[in-house]
């Protein structure tokens, strides 16, 4: 195993695999069972519970299967039309939607069910919960509702350190250390932590040390 980092090249896309599911166990086989004609799931989970990770785990699975996949968030103000060969429909961060994405979002979730397209969504609350128009949270809620879960810190640990592995990164206890106690304990927020930290040493050609960490985050804005 390397001392110094590598190319962040290496890491690897979300999938399945490398979702610690725990306590999400069910929400992950439900996800895996589905197929275009199943009823729309909807997943819910405060930040870094690993909703777009499994979403685009989904995403990942179903281009390896050649299976065409329509894809929208609050990130894009104009996603791509829900076409006719379209086998999933997958929706995320239904909590920011704009009242024009809300539309959007209506058009895509019934244009993509007459088509018999598997449709899964994602937000921070619970579909009775979202700050949307009704006749989407009605449609978000008919399926199968899921709740995520965060990561305790031991949990964290492991997924960190097979995060680490997969990169061919030696990450020591004093690192995981510092990360937890004094950095968002969120996975997502962590995982994007060793992306850069990986980057960060390569560029220096320095092991992964608590110092080397300290001077990183001092030079982030």
């Amino acid at each position: 195993m390397r001392q110094l980092a590598l190319d962040i090249g290496l890491a690897t896309a979300p999938d399945f695999d490398s979702f610690i599911a725990l306590s999400n166990e069910a929400a992950v086989q439900a996800l895996l069972g589905l197929k275009p004609g199943g009823a729309p799931i909807y997943l819910w989970g405060p930040s870094g519970s690993g909703k777009t990770h499994l979403l685009q785990a989904l995403q990942a699975r179903a281009q390896r299967e050649r299976q065409a996949v329509a894809w929208f968030d609050a990130a894009h103000a104009d996603p791509p039309p829900v076409e006719r060969g379209v086998q999933w429909l997958l929706m995320d961060q239904a909590e920011l939607w704009s009242p024009a994405q809300q539309q959007m979002a209506f058009s895509a979730f019934v244009h993509a069910s007459a088509l018999g397209a598997a449709v899964v969504a994602a937000g921070r609350f619970p579909p009775v919960d979202l700050p949307i128009r009704e006749d989407i949270r009605s449609r978000l809620g008919w399926g199968l509702v899921l709740s995520l879960w965060p990561l305790g810190e031991s949990d964290l640990r492991h997924a960190l350190q097979g995060e680490a592995s997969r990169r061919g990164l030696r990450l020591g206890d004093e690192v995981l250390d510092y990360a937890l106690k004094r950095l968002s304990r969120d996975l997502k927020s962590l995982t994007g932590l060793l992306d850069r930290f990986d980057r960060y040493a390569l560029q220096h050609q320095r092991p992964l040390t608590v110092p080397l960490l300290r001077q990183m985050l001092d030079e982030e804005p």
